[in-house]
């Protein structure tokens, strides 16, 4: 017979999987528009200052954000937990500015290479900062994302250029930030979102003096669609960190390479190479192992009830 309560924890359970499931779902086209991003990024950002694409591009996420607050009711200054909301503002901010400034000097598959590195990050700092439960399984599927990771982009030696500390140090700074939005998944997203590009903006404002280049239309339409896909982006994202824990998330970072493919495919008709296959495969594999593996533990926890 079973025990009191066991039907409502099979429930929950099953709640629980269907939430980890949009989570994983939210972040994967998340990290699609995180791709997207990159793209135009990278392109830009040899015409025009870093600074200034920052006050541009949270100019045009504002143009979105803006009637979103006013149609949506949700109060703009909820300031709960205002240490972490300013840490990860300063968080997101460094993160942008560090690829923005790194591609300027590095092939972009170099700079994405130490950026994959930030799925390691995260599932590190998720015991200590967030107190989750990071499974052997969880480790075994970043390690193996990572090694398709390198297997795919095939890193040459500009990785060790006098630019690849900022590299790294944007990758720590996305880590950081993913764990600290896990940490306020009680706030609304939208105030999260807003503030996140107001601070970016604010901080390269501050440069516009030492550096401004006028852009034509074509090119302001540009940054103003970077604002809006790298929107579109910390949106999804941070829906998924309010819905799934910041471990179970972090192999499906490595996504990014698969979008990158796809989009190089259909855009410009790059014909993916045998490592870029391969490695996709294995990113693949460790996600989908993540997926298979999360269910299997819920479906054990159900049985157990």
């Amino acid at each position: 017979m079973a025990r009191p309560g066991a039907e409502n924890e099979t429930i929950m359970t099953s709640l629980r999987l269907a939430g980890h499931g949009l989570g994983i779902a939210f972040y994967l086209v998340g990290v699609f528009f995180f791709a997207l991003n990159d793209a135009l990024g990278k392109w830009l950002v040899a015409d025009y200052a870093v600074g200034q694409m920052l006050v541009l591009r949270s100019i045009g996420a504002g143009i979105v954000l803006l009637p979103m607050v006013w149609q949506m009711r949700v109060n703009p200054f909820d300031f709960g937990q205002w240490r972490l909301q300013i840490l990860r503002i300063v968080c997101m901010a460094g993160d942008t500015f560090a690829f923005y400034y790194s591609t300027r000097t590095m092939p972009l598959a170099d700079v994405m290479t130490f950026y994959m590195a930030a799925p390691l990050i995260i599932t590190a700092l998720s015991a200590p900062l967030l107190g989750e439960r990071v499974e052997p399984f969880r480790w075994a599927a970043v390690l193996a994302g990572f090694v398709g990771v390198v297997i795919a982009l095939q890193p040459s030696a500009a990785i060790l250029s006098s630019a690849s500390p900022i590299a790294l140090f944007g990758a720590v700074m996305f880590g950081l930030s993913a764990t600290v939005t896990r940490r306020l998944r009680r706030t609304h997203w939208l105030p999260l979102v807003l503030w996140q590009f107001v601070g970016a903006g604010i901080i390269g404002g501050a440069t516009i003096p030492f550096a401004w280049t006028t852009p034509d239309l074509l090119d302001l339409c540009l940054l103003f669609l970077v604002g809006i896909v790298s929107m579109l982006c910390f949106v999804c994202i941070t829906r998924a960190l309010a819905l799934s824990p910041a471990a179970m998330l972090a192999p499906f970072q490595y996504s990014a390479m698969l979008w990158a493919t796809l989009l190089g495919w259909m855009v410009w008709r790059d014909v993916p190479t045998l490592p870029i296959v391969v490695g996709n495969l294995v990113i693949i594999a460790s996600g989908l192992f993540v997926i298979y593996r999360d269910r299997l533990s819920g479906m054990m926890r159900a049985a157990e009830t």
